[in-house]
């Protein structure tokens, strides 16, 4: 039997702020001297390092999915007596109260490992943080209703959050007194406790530089507005826990030669359970962390590697640029250093990772995904492996949104006995796909390398602690072998920084990872996707040639054109018709030639594009050096920026590029949104290339008061200009001399400034308006037909383009280039959506035509579900999108 007060923090939902409450808790309770043992329940990575921050010792989870329901209270006891023993427990939970895993038999009326259930496995009682901001007394029947709902759960208390007026408090707090249910404080809102969010989830707090501001705030704040007394009490009232700690060392058996374990660390890789390295740390394995960014080697004797979890898509530059290090690693794995690879740990491994390279141990590209892949499963070994032996069913999770092309290893080739000289296997079988790697890339005749997706909690496999254990220990004795050239010899290596001189003289050296300038595949343009004969649903612009009135205007200047060009008319002329001072306007060569200015005489260190979107930006940052991070928007949500994305994106980002509306989604963001993205000290870039299509511009930031705004034009769709390239940059004067003082001399001709005079003029905007509204109609009439006929656009488009995904036409959907080369069989040009970050193959842009054009598309593709539905089923083969 053992003592220890405890209890669950958990809500009816996500989004609840129980993540800000419990740090708050354990951060409060910690100043009070109390040593504060954190948890989280769930596979949660994220939130269990704020919990470390706040409580001054490791976050650790309870998970019973992963580890199974009869370790929850072993864990929570090792947790809380590790490294010294806890005076209270505070378990985080996940979702909402009974919110467990779908699909699995609930426990009771709680569903399986949600926090009700863990709560009952540890009897501790539940603090409920209850959302208060738009409700009074409808606080205390939802809360009746969750600690009603099932008997076996104990709500000990109530926590208002995101509280408003005394008057508000204080009739939600007799409501809750007329139940028998005590309030325990009120917390309002505090913009200082907001935590930015990303693609899976809060920004590690190893990413950020005010976390441990954000955690001491959060403290402040509940110790201010909650009654810890009465917390305490709740906690104490948790009965004797029926349990033994958890032993590592009851689960391991020590291995010779203490080998060194290199883990890796540091901001791209922050996912990591503490039992793995505790397990490791029982087999007899000492740990060494690196920083994959920053260390240009291995740990000194490193015998093995252990790579988890992260965000190396969010540092790829940083860990691109370290090629020291990668050489090392991609030598040492080859020649058969045993390596996990977890998720983060994949993609280290592959080639590249959306375009940077990698370590190229495998013959893969990685590259964020348009989906997230997040879940419980069950998966069982193919083969023998370095974790597992093969027909082992594990539990695991995934939680990625990058995607690996798996069809580059032709797995339809490998069978149980793996490819023929390969050394590689397919490393699990998971809801009838394959996934992962197992390999022996240096020919010994057993697996030393294994990399996957999927997040396994070693103390609910401890085999797998000792299985790699074992084989960096035998790797050591090796490496001291041949070091030493006393065969038998397993005393401590000494591994050298020379990474030909730790590989095996019989082993092939493989080529050095490349050192010159990236590149990225952003050059891609929808011209590119013509060919003769075909209808052009490729390109944007409006009409085969200009409006006749600008033609004529334009051939009545040709005598101006043996001078040099003079932009000052045009200057005038685009500030008058925007309302703005001359010294906001520059014209440029297109907005292209605005971009590569932006890259060229900004000094900044962390720019960041919002994508998809228009591809120059990036490409333009990364010709001139730049290595820009992406924020990806996601079909779920509509591909539309939510103003928790656009408040959430890292301090250090000093320039953020979006479009408006964006190419390819056509979506037109709301202009406060894109507000929320400007900081002081940070640039924000606004592509409006196709804001003249849209009726009004209503969403557009150009005004007569900029500061640190920069918002790019162009001359090209509209009025059918491509060839003369004509564009313009509107903003904060200081930023618009930056880049005059950069751009070459004359850079603009003369036929592109007398096409802004005239396009700037009464007449020409009352016709570009004209124009809109035909768009506009005739992109009602193409979306109704794509509608009708069973592939909906995206929603929302106010360009004159749409976003389809044609998925439904087939498994060959999702293959680079079919798409194209099925609708050119069918006489129609598309732009392909795999050249646009965020999107794949099953994705084109279809520029908007006529009418009778847009009836042909649809019944072409019509024609082609036929065909290729009838004839081809959906195969059992790997999906190329199962992957994040």
């Amino acid at each position: 039997m053992a003592t220890l007060p405890r209890l669950v923090v958990s809500a009816a939902s996500s989004s609840s702020g129980k993540t800000t409450i419990a740090v708050g808790l354990m951060a409060a309770l910690r100043e009070r001297g109390l040593q504060v043992a954190p948890f989280k329940t769930g596979p949660d990575y994220i939130d269990p390092g704020y919990h470390t921050l706040a409580a001054g010792r490791v976050g650790r989870n309870l998970d019973a999915h992963l580890c199974g329901p009869e370790l929850i209270a072993p864990l929570l006891l090792h947790g809380s007596l590790t490294p010294t023993p806890a005076d209270v427990a505070v378990i985080e939970g996940a979702m909402g109260l009974f919110d467990g895993q779908l699909g699995t038999p609930a426990v009771g009326r709680s569903g399986y490992g949600s926090s009700a259930h863990i709560a009952q496995l540890v009897g501790a009682p539940v603090l409920l943080v209850v959302d208060a901001s738009k409700s009074s007394r409808t606080v205390a029947a939802l809360a009746h209703g969750l600690a009603s709902y099932d008997h076996d759960v104990r709500v000990g208390g109530v926590l208002l959050n995101k509280a408003g007026s005394q008057r508000n408090i204080d009739e939600c707090t007799r409501a809750l007194d007329e139940l028998g249910l005590p309030v325990v404080g009120a917390v309002g809102r505090h913009a200082e406790l907001d935590t930015p969010s990303r693609h899976l989830g809060l920004v590690p707090a190893a990413e950020r530089t005010q976390a441990e501001a954000v955690v001491e705030a959060a403290g402040h704040v509940v110790a201010d507005s909650v009654d810890l007394d009465a917390v305490l009490r709740i906690a104490a009232s948790a009965g004797d826990l029926a349990a033994d700690p958890w032993d590592p060392r009851a689960v391991t058996s020590p291995v010779p030669g203490s080998p060194v374990v290199a883990v890796a660390a540091g901001r791209a890789f922050t996912f990591r359970y503490a039992e793995t390295t505790e397990l490791l740390e029982a087999a007899g394995c000492r740990i060494a962390l690196f920083d994959p960014t920053t260390d240009t080697e291995l740990p000194p004797g490193t015998s093995a590697l252990w790579i988890g979890g992260g965000f190396p898509e969010m540092h790829a530059a940083d860990l691109a640029g370290n090629t020291a290090l990668l050489r090392e690693v991609r030598n040492r794995v080859l020649a058969g250093m045993p390596t996990v690879a977890e998720c983060a740990g994949l993609l280290y491994l592959c080639r590249s990772l959306d375009r940077q390279p990698m370590a190229d141990v495998l013959p893969l590209e990685a590259a964020m995904g348009p989906r997230l892949t997040l879940g419980y499963k069950r998966v069982t070994a193919r083969v023998d492996s370095l974790l597992c032996r093969a027909g082992d069913e594990v539990a695991s999770h995934e939680f990625h949104r990058t995607q690996v092309n798996l069809d580059a290893l032709d797995l339809d080739a490998l069978d149980p006995d793996g490819l023929a000289g390969s050394g590689m296997d397919v490393a699990w079988e998971v809801d009838g796909r394959l996934e992962g790697i197992s390999a022996d890339p240096a020919g010994t005749g057993r697996p030393s390398l294994h990399a996957s997706y999927q997040h396994l909690h070693w103390a609910g496999l401890p085999q797998a602690a000792q299985r790699f254990a074992e084989a960096a220990a035998a790797s050591a004795g090796a490496g001291a072998a041949v070091a030493s050239g006393e065969p038998g010899r397993t005393s401590e290596p000494t591994v050298s920084t020379d990474a030909a001189s730790s590989t095996p003289a019989d082993v092939t050296q493989p080529d050095p990872i490349p050192t010159g300038p990236i590149q990225p595949d952003l050059t891609h343009h929808g011209d590119q996707d013509l060919a003769p004969g075909l209808v052009d649903l490729a390109v944007n612009v409006h009409a085969p040639q200009p409006p006749q009135w600008l033609s004529e205007h334009l051939a009545a200047r040709v005598h101006t054109w043996a001078g040099y060009p003079d932009a000052r008319a045009a200057r005038s002329a685009l500030a008058e018709r925007h309302g703005v001072e001359p010294s906001m306007v520059l014209p440029t060569s297109g907005a292209a030639e605005a971009f590569t200015l932006v890259a060229r005489a900004l000094d900044c260190r962390h720019p960041l594009v919002v994508h998809p979107q228009f591809t120059e930006p990036e490409q333009a940052l990364r010709v001139a050096g730049h290595n820009p991070d992406r924020l990806l928007l996601h079909p779920e949500d509509g591909f539309r920026l939510l103003p928790e994305q656009a408040a959430g994106i890292d301090e250090r980002v000093d320039l953020v590029v979006v479009g408006n509306p964006t190419n390819p989604t056509g979506l037109l963001h709301p202009a406060e949104t894109l507000r929320r993205l400007a900081r002081p000290g940070r640039v924000l870039l606004v592509d409006e290339a196709f804001m003249d299509a849209v009726p009004g511009e209503p969403e557009s930031l150009i005004g007569p008061d900029m500061p640190g705004l920069l918002v790019t034009r162009s001359l090209t769709k509209t009025w059918s200009l491509a060839g003369i390239r004509a564009g313009y940059v509107v903003g904060d004067p200081e930023l618009v001399a930056r880049l005059e003082a950069a751009q070459t001399p004359w850079s603009v001709s003369t036929p592109a400034l007398d096409a802004m005079v005239a396009t700037s003029s009464t007449e020409a905007l009352d016709a570009a308006a004209r124009i809109a509204r035909q768009v506009g109609a005739d992109r009602e009439l193409l979306v109704e037909a794509l509608t009708r006929a069973g592939f909906p656009p995206v929603a929302g488009s106010q360009s004159p383009f749409v976003l389809v995904d044609l998925s439904a036409l087939g498994p060959h959907a999702h293959e680079v280039c079919w798409l194209r080369s099925i609708l050119a069989e069918e006489g129609f040009a598309v732009r392909r959506g795999e050249s646009f970050p965020g999107l794949g193959p099953q994705w084109v842009r279809l520029a908007v035509r006529e009418a009778d054009t847009s009836r042909r598309l649809t019944e072409a593709l019509a024609r082609i579900h036929h065909t290729h539905n009838s004839s081809n089923p959906r195969s059992s083969n790997p999906s190329k999108e199962d992957t994040r």
